[in-house]
Protein backbone atom coordinates (compact mmCIF):
# COMPACT_ATOMS: atom_id res chain seq x y z
CA UNK A 1 0.00 0.00 0.00
CA UNK A 2 1.33 3.35 -0.69
CA UNK A 3 1.50 5.44 2.37
CA UNK A 4 2.09 9.35 2.47
CA UNK A 5 3.85 11.08 5.01
CA UNK A 6 3.77 14.57 6.01
CA UNK A 7 6.30 16.39 8.15
CA UNK A 8 6.37 19.39 9.24
CA UNK A 9 11.05 20.07 10.14
CA UNK A 10 12.86 22.78 11.15
CA UNK A 11 14.74 24.46 8.26
CA UNK A 12 18.38 23.05 8.98
CA UNK A 13 21.06 21.48 7.31
CA UNK A 14 21.19 17.59 7.76
CA UNK A 15 17.35 17.05 7.55
CA UNK A 16 17.06 15.69 3.59
CA UNK A 17 19.51 13.21 4.09
CA UNK A 18 18.48 12.17 7.79
CA UNK A 19 15.18 11.81 6.69
CA UNK A 20 16.16 9.19 3.55
CA UNK A 21 18.71 7.67 5.59
CA UNK A 22 15.95 6.35 8.17
CA UNK A 23 14.10 4.90 5.19
CA UNK A 24 16.89 3.35 4.18
CA UNK A 25 17.83 1.70 7.65
CA UNK A 26 14.54 0.25 7.21
CA UNK A 27 15.03 -1.16 3.42
CA UNK A 28 12.41 1.79 1.89
CA UNK A 29 12.83 2.92 -1.06
CA UNK A 30 11.12 6.73 -1.34
CA UNK A 31 9.29 6.92 -4.86
CA UNK A 32 9.16 10.59 -4.53
CA UNK A 33 9.65 13.71 -2.09
CA UNK A 34 9.50 16.86 -2.35
CA UNK A 35 10.16 19.52 0.53
CA UNK A 36 9.94 23.53 1.31
CA UNK A 37 9.20 25.76 3.55
CA UNK A 38 6.12 26.54 4.98
CA UNK A 39 4.16 30.08 5.70
CA UNK A 40 7.21 30.54 8.54
CA UNK A 41 10.25 30.65 7.24
CA UNK A 42 12.21 28.39 9.70
CA UNK A 43 9.89 24.86 9.10
CA UNK A 44 9.41 22.90 5.82
CA UNK A 45 7.23 20.72 4.61
CA UNK A 46 8.45 17.33 3.72
CA UNK A 47 6.04 14.91 1.65
CA UNK A 48 7.23 11.16 1.34
CA UNK A 49 6.20 8.69 -0.81
CA UNK A 50 6.72 4.91 -0.03
CA UNK A 51 5.19 1.08 -0.82
CA UNK A 52 6.51 -0.38 2.36
CA UNK A 53 5.53 -3.39 3.62
CA UNK A 54 3.39 -2.90 6.61
CA UNK A 55 5.41 -4.26 8.86
CA UNK A 56 8.09 -1.56 8.08
CA UNK A 57 5.47 1.76 8.16
CA UNK A 58 5.38 1.59 12.15
CA UNK A 59 8.60 1.40 12.71
CA UNK A 60 10.33 4.10 10.08
CA UNK A 61 7.54 6.53 11.12
CA UNK A 62 8.18 6.19 15.17
CA UNK A 63 11.45 6.64 14.47
CA UNK A 64 11.08 9.65 12.19
CA UNK A 65 8.44 10.96 14.96
CA UNK A 66 11.55 10.78 17.60
CA UNK A 67 13.95 13.12 15.43
CA UNK A 68 14.89 16.53 17.32
CA UNK A 69 14.36 18.42 14.17
CA UNK A 70 10.60 16.88 13.46
CA UNK A 71 7.61 19.00 14.58
CA UNK A 72 5.20 16.92 13.56
CA UNK A 73 4.77 13.98 11.32
CA UNK A 74 1.24 12.64 9.84
CA UNK A 75 0.54 9.24 7.77
CA UNK A 76 -1.76 11.14 4.89
CA UNK A 77 -2.53 7.77 3.60
CA UNK A 78 -6.51 7.52 3.05
CA UNK A 79 -7.38 10.38 4.38
CA UNK A 80 -9.10 13.00 2.09
CA UNK A 81 -6.26 15.14 0.40
CA UNK A 82 -5.51 18.07 -1.76
CA UNK A 83 -3.11 16.41 -3.93
CA UNK A 84 -1.03 17.77 -6.68
CA UNK A 85 2.67 17.06 -8.81
CA UNK A 86 3.94 19.43 -11.70
CA UNK A 87 5.24 17.53 -14.60
CA UNK A 88 7.30 19.34 -17.51
CA UNK A 89 7.36 17.16 -20.45
CA UNK A 90 9.18 17.46 -23.72
CA UNK A 91 7.62 16.00 -26.84
CA UNK A 92 8.71 15.59 -30.20
CA UNK A 93 6.59 17.07 -33.04
CA UNK A 94 6.18 17.06 -36.40
CA UNK A 95 3.78 19.62 -39.13
CA UNK A 96 2.00 16.21 -39.29
CA UNK A 97 1.78 15.63 -35.09
CA UNK A 98 1.72 18.71 -33.61
CA UNK A 99 -2.08 19.85 -33.74
CA UNK A 100 -2.68 16.38 -32.09
CA UNK A 101 0.38 16.84 -30.00
CA UNK A 102 -1.95 20.32 -28.71
CA UNK A 103 -5.37 18.67 -28.28
CA UNK A 104 -3.77 16.44 -25.93
CA UNK A 105 -2.51 19.26 -23.86
CA UNK A 106 -5.84 20.69 -24.32
CA UNK A 107 -7.41 17.91 -22.65
CA UNK A 108 -5.58 17.63 -20.12
CA UNK A 109 -5.19 21.48 -19.50
CA UNK A 110 -1.31 21.39 -19.43
CA UNK A 111 -0.17 24.57 -20.69
CA UNK A 112 2.85 25.27 -23.33
CA UNK A 113 5.80 27.08 -21.76
CA UNK A 114 8.10 26.21 -25.13
CA UNK A 115 8.05 25.40 -28.76
CA UNK A 116 10.66 24.64 -31.06
CA UNK A 117 11.35 23.12 -34.32
CA UNK A 118 11.05 19.39 -33.66
CA UNK A 119 9.81 19.61 -29.54
CA UNK A 120 7.03 21.21 -27.98
CA UNK A 121 6.97 21.19 -23.95
CA UNK A 122 3.96 21.82 -21.48
CA UNK A 123 3.51 21.93 -18.00
CA UNK A 124 0.93 20.29 -15.54
CA UNK A 125 -0.14 20.53 -11.95
CA UNK A 126 -2.56 17.80 -11.39
CA UNK A 127 -3.44 15.14 -9.43
CA UNK A 128 -0.63 12.08 -9.90
CA UNK A 129 -2.82 9.91 -11.69
CA UNK A 130 -3.64 12.90 -14.43
CA UNK A 131 0.07 13.35 -14.76
CA UNK A 132 0.45 9.21 -15.39
CA UNK A 133 -2.36 9.70 -17.80
CA UNK A 134 -0.87 12.31 -19.92
CA UNK A 135 2.28 10.33 -19.60
CA UNK A 136 0.77 7.34 -21.45
CA UNK A 137 -1.07 9.34 -23.96
CA UNK A 138 2.41 11.36 -25.03
CA UNK A 139 4.60 8.44 -24.97
CA UNK A 140 3.57 6.75 -28.04
CA UNK A 141 4.57 10.40 -29.99
CA UNK A 142 7.80 10.58 -28.28
CA UNK A 143 8.81 12.24 -25.04
CA UNK A 144 12.33 13.60 -25.25
CA UNK A 145 12.51 14.42 -21.67
CA UNK A 146 10.36 15.12 -18.76
CA UNK A 147 10.85 16.16 -14.98
CA UNK A 148 8.24 15.63 -12.12
CA UNK A 149 8.20 17.08 -8.82
CA UNK A 150 7.11 14.38 -6.63
CA UNK A 151 3.35 14.91 -5.26
CA UNK A 152 2.91 17.78 -2.43
CA UNK A 153 -0.21 17.61 -0.45
CA UNK A 154 -2.30 18.66 2.54
CA UNK A 155 -5.20 17.34 4.19
CA UNK A 156 -8.65 18.75 3.66
CA UNK A 157 -11.17 21.05 5.54
CA UNK A 158 -10.01 22.32 9.06
CA UNK A 159 -7.21 19.48 9.97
Amino acid sequence: MRHTISTLVRNEPGVLAAMAQAFQRHDINIRSISCGETEREDVSRMIICVEPDEGKITAVTDEIASLDFVLRLEDLSGQDLMDRELVMIKVRITKDTVSQILQIFEVFRANVVDMGNETISAELAAPQGKVAGLIRTLAPHGIQSLSRTGLIALSRGDA
